[in-house]
Parts: C-alpha cells; structure tokens; sequence
C-alpha cells in the first residue's frame, strides 16, 4: 500500500513564530524532516494561495487571483474549470479526508458542494452549524473589525469591514472554538475511515488567521516577557513603498503603535500555541490508529502575518513576514534536513506526484523537489515569483521575484509604481532598500526583467513593469548620502 499523505495547513502564520518554546508539535515534524527554509507563497492571500498551492501553478495560469467576495470581480476567485487539484488526482486511490477551512475555490461550485469522493469532515460552514445548534456566538464581533477602503475593478472606491489587531478573550468553552472544532472532526474522520485506501488528509486550520479574540488557557497563556518585539515592528521605513498606505495592509497598520503591538504579539503566539496544541491532537491520533511510520507528513502555512513588522497588518504584500512560510515534509523513514535554496507553494504538489507515481497531465508551473532533496548538484533553480492582485477586488497589485538572496519587488497603485529591492539574506527585516544604496542597479534591472518576462509568460492581466533606476531615484528620493 502507498504511503498517507497528512497535509497540516495553518492561515496565516509567521515563520519566526515557530520554534519559540510554543509550538512543540510543528516543531517535531520541521525536525523530523525536509526543512524548506527559504519557502514562498504564490500569493499571500487566502484563496489564491490555496489555489496555487493545490494544483500546483501560479494564480495567473489557474485563474484563482483574489478572494471572490465580490461578485464583480468574483470571477477572478476561482481555479478554472478543467485543471487537476490534489484532491482530482488522489482521491479515487487514497481515502480523502478535509477537515477545516476550505478555500480551494473552483469553477461551478464550492468543491464540498460537488465533490463525493471526498469525506468532508468539516468546514467553516459546518462549524457554523454546530455553533447554531449549540446556541454559541463566533468569536469576533464588530470590535475586531476596522473600516477599510477596497477598489472595486481597480477603479471605484468602497468602505468595506476587515479584520485590525484588537485582542480579547473568548467567553466560550475551548471546544467552540475554529480550530478545536476542525481538530476533532479530523480525528474523528481519521478513526473512521475507509481502511482498505491509504489515508489523505487535508487538516485545514484557521488559526492563527485574526479575530484575535481566543478561548482560555490560550488567551493567557503566553506572557509579555515570554518574547521580544522584532525590530521592524511599529516601523516604517524611509523607502518601503509608500503605496502600502493605500492598502488595507497600510490602512489598518497605521493605527497602531510599537507599544500597542505587544499585545496583539502575545494573544497571537497565544493562538500560536493553540494550533500547536491542535496538530499535536492529529498527530496522536495518527500514531494510535498506527499511521504515523508511513506517513508523509506536510506542514505549510496559506501565507504569513505581517503583525506590525513595517507597520502593516495582515498579508498582502511581499515581505517576508507576510510571504515566507514555513514548508515541512517528513517522508516515512527520513531525517532530518535542511534545504536553503528557494523553493515555492506550487512545487509541493508536483512533488507529490513525483514521490508517489500519481497520474497527471504534466501541466503544472511549478517542479518536483525530489531532486533536490536527494542532493541532485544539476538542481540549481533557486527562484520563486510572488503575486498579489487585490483581496476581495482586483486592485493594488504587486509582483514580486525572489532570487537566490535578493528579492525584487514591484507595487503598483493606479498610475505610480514602486520598486524595493533587498538582500533578504543579510537584512531578512527588510529594512534598507537596495535601490537607494548605490551599487545595486543592475541587479535591480536584471530581477525586473525576469519578472517581466514571468508576466509574459503566464498571460498576466497587468502590463510588465520597466525600471529606470535613476528616473525612479528622482521621483522617490535621491540616494542618501553616506556618513
């Protein structure tokens, strides 16, 4: 029998939040396994990363851009009709099992809706059933929510409602909660499955996706001298690009000052602890229904957090607090290994494919990591292209390539575009933009072009950029002079 496959998703996770003394479990399996560390999302966004993460290509070949909460521009939600998911190519020979969020969003309905072949143990809208049948509120509310504005079709200006960084302490009983909730009902799938299949599980968790509203012991578990602010946070600097104002990113960040941050941190590693808790509940069930040895075991996060690092809030932007995610995989039998080159979300199912002999058409953008984690040397593709095409409306795009240590990205508001180039390597806070420093233009001007051509490539809807280095110097700024 082939081995299972055991996908553990969390939304919205920071990579520096693991590894802190909070998370134990995840922890087991980083250490346990192949540890990507320079892994990126496709898109740091909830849809169009699990999208590209589950049929392996970039948002603008499977056509899933933004979250379609809008029904003008819902269209550009959801993977066309007629590409292969994990779910498509594994679930006639492995018991699948979701359980959690599930934002995979495809043509012609939501795949819980159309797809049998599936065990839907639960989603966010059998948990909101639950809640119903128990008489229990959701966590959240309208004081977790700000005022934000959103162009709809990149063009017209709306007020919508987004979730800020307020704090408070559930008044529910733990198992109310998202991800308690999804725990069980994965654990309960897990031990009445099909037996006769090697198991496929997709445990999809919410946290620690704001609001930041959490149940005891969680909301006090984590104490302000556990942890130290990163140095970026509450920080905008000189030559980040002054378009994230016109974000929500921006909009929401901006109220909030180093010192508020604090807060926010400490009921978010709380939250933290809390998925680790969740996970490590899977992972027990796994070994007692005997599972676990042959297991092949993901751990991934949608995309990251920004949490105040440069003064922003949420994802939806390129930096690394908000686009580097944490990418695990321990194989059945494996040890421990790390993996320094740049790999991406799109590339974990090809993998897959790979590793396991699947059947697909060959048609995906991302590349089987096999290769490279068996030492193969002719393995030297170290690049990884990010988008990002507004949330829940086409608007404020950014592209961004990251290439072995340096990151290029390209924010475009309107009529204005704004370059910030960094060595993510020796500044992974991303604080001095290399464009200003002198010295760096042809890197600059090299990455953009690859971009571009990546642009050309996957048909994308918005014009390639062009970098003048010195015109841009001129408008934003003039290289500052060195003391």
């Amino acid at each position: 029998m082939k081995p299972n496959v055991i996908i553990i998703m969390a939304d919205q996770l920071r990579l520096d939040a693991l590894g802190r003394g909070f998370t134990p479990n995840i922890d087991s399996i980083r250490e346990s396994g192949v540890d990507f560390r320079r892994a990126y999302c496709a898109c740091p966004l909830c849809v169009p990363a699990r999208g590209a993460f589950f049929t392996g290509k970039y948002p603008n070949t499977n056509g899933s851009l933004i979250n379609p909460w809008l029904p003008y521009d819902s269209y550009y939600g959801d993977v066309h009709k007629g590409i292969e998911n994990l779910y498509s190519m594994m679930e006639k020979d492995w018991c699948s099992i979701h359980s959690g969020k599930q934002h995979l969003f495809t043509e012609g309905g939501k795949l819980e809706d159309t797809d049998p072949d599936t065990v839907w143990a639960s989603t966010e809208k059998t948990y909101k059933e639950f809640l119903a049948e128990e008489g229990v509120r959701m966590p959240g509310g309208p004081y977790f929510k700000s005022p934000v504005p959103e162009m709809k079709g990149g063009a017209y200006t709306r007020v919508t409602r987004y979730s800020n960084a307020n704090t408070g302490c559930y008044d529910q009983d733990e198992k109310y909660y998202f991800d308690r909730y999804f725990a069980d009902k994965a654990v309960e799938a897990i031990r009445k499955r099909d037996e006769s299949r090697p198991l496929l599980l997709n445990a999809m968790f919410l946290a620690p996706h704001p609001p930041l509203e959490i149940p005891e012991p969680w909301y006090s578990r984590i104490c302000d001298d556990d942890f130290e602010l990163p140095e970026n946070v509450g920080m905008f600097y000189p030559h980040q690009s002054p378009l994230q104002m016109y974000n929500l990113t921006g909009v929401v960040g901006a109220r909030y000052k180093r010192n508020e941050w604090k807060e926010s941190w400490r009921v978010y590693l709380g939250l933290v602890a809390m998925l680790d808790d969740c996970v490590g509940q899977v992972l027990s069930a796994l070994k007692e229904e005997g599972l676990y040895d042959d297991s092949i075991i993901i751990f991934t996060a949608d995309h990251g957090e920004m949490l105040g690092s440069h003064s922003l809030f949420q994802k939806m932007c390129m930096y690394e607090e908000s686009a580097h995610v944490p990418l695990f995989i321990r194989f059945p039998e494996s040890g421990h290994k790390d993996i320094d080159r740049v790999v991406s979300h799109i590339d974990v199912l090809p993998t897959l494919a790979d590793y396991l002999s699947i059947e697909h058409d060959g048609s995906f953008d991302g590349r089987s990591l096999m290769p490279l984690i068996l030492g193969d040397p002719s393995d030297n593709d170290d690049t990884a292209y990010i988008q990002f095409d507004g949330n829940g409306a086409r608007s404020n795009f950014q592209r961004c390539i990251v290439r072995g240590r340096y990151k290029l990205i390209v924010d475009f508001f309107k009529d204005e575009t704004f370059f910030e180039l960094y060595d993510v390597v020796s500044d992974p806070q991303e604080t001095e933009n290399l464009l200003f420093t002198g010295g760096f233009d042809a890197i600059a001007i090299e990455l953009c072009h690859l971009l571009s051509v990546h642009m050309e490539e996957t048909s994308d809807m918005i014009a390639s950029p062009s970098l003048n280095p010195e015109e841009f110097r001129r408008i934003y700024g003039d290289i500052p002079t060195k003391r």
